[in-house]
C-alpha cells in the first residue's frame, strides 16, 4: 500500500504539537500578568474625589493621626468615613472660605455626606475586620503604604488573595509591636524575623488560611 503522508507530516506534527503547548503556557501567562496588572488591581491608580484630600498634607505635614479621621478602626471591622463635621472641626477656621472646600461647607450645611470614591474597595464576598489586624500588630503602612507621601490617594497593593495570604502564611514577616501600628516612619528592625516570631507567639498570631475565615 502507498504511504498516504510524506514523513516529514511527522516531524510537523511533533511541533504543531509542541507549539500548541507553549502558546497555551504564554497565553496562561499573559493572563495571569493582566490579571495582576494595576488595569485591572487598580493598584497605583489615583481616584477622582469631590475633595482632593491630601493625606501628606493632614499626616505628614499637620501631625493628624489616623484615628482622628477614622475612629472605628481600633474596635470594628470597618475604619470609618470621617463625617463632615470632622473636616468642619479645622476648617470653620482654616481655609474657611477656600472654593476647593465649598463640597465640605454644603455638606455641612445639608447634612448630606460627601460621595467619596472608595479606594481600598474589597469585593461583598471577602470579610475583612480592621480591628483584628490592629490588636495583633499589622501596621496601617502595611496595607495601605506610605499614605504620609501620598498627596492623592492610591492604592497600594493589588488587594487581590494571593497578597493576602503572603502575610496569612507567614505573619511574622511583616508583625510590628502594637504601639507602632499607626506609625507612619517605624523601621523594622535588621533582624524582623527574629522580631516577628516573637511577636507571633506573644500575640497568639494564627496562621488562618482556611477559605471560611474570609470568605463567609
Amino acid at each position: 500500500m502507498p504511504q498516504i503522508f510524506h514523513p516529514s507530516t511527522n516531524t510537523i506534527s511533533k511541533v504543531s504539537i509542541f507549539a500548541a503547548v507553549i502558546l497555551l503556557a504564554a497565553l496562561g501567562w499573559i493572563l495571569a500578568a493582566i490579571d495582576r496588572s494595576p488595569y485591572l488591581t487598580q493598584a497605583g491608580v489615583i481616584r477622582d474625589q469631590p475633595v482632593p484630600f491630601s493625606h501628606k498634607h493632614h499626616v505628614s505635614g499637620v501631625g493628624i493621626d489616623c484615628r482622628y479621621c477614622h475612629t472605628s478602626v481600633e474596635e470594628t471591622a470597618f475604619a470609618g468615613t470621617p463625617p463632615t463635621k470632622t473636616c468642619m472641626n479645622c476648617h470653620s477656621q482654616i481655609w474657611a472660605d477656600s472654593p476647593m472646600l465649598e463640597p465640605v461647607r454644603d455638606s455641612f450645611r445639608t447634612d448630606r455626606s460627601i460621595a467619596w470614591t472608595r479606594v481600598h474597595d474589597l469585593p461583598d464576598y471577602v470579610y475583612f475586620d480592621h480591628s483584628i489586624h490592629v490588636k495583633k500588630g499589622i501596621g496601617c503602612v502595611t496595607c495601605h503604604g506610605q499614605v504620609d507621601q501620598m498627596p492623592l490617594m492610591w492604592r497600594e497593593h493589588s488587594l487581590q488573595m494571593e497578597w493576602c495570604l503572603e502575610c496569612h502564611r507567614e505573619p511574622e514577616r511583616f508583625v510590628r509591636p502594637r504601639q507602632y501600628v499607626f506609625s507612619m516612619d517605624w523601621e523594622p528592625p535588621v533582624d524582623q524575623m527574629a522580631l516577628g516570631r516573637r511577636l507571633v507567639e506573644e500575640y497568639k498570631i494564627e496562621k488562618l488560611t482556611n477559605c471560611s475565615v474570609c470568605h463567609r
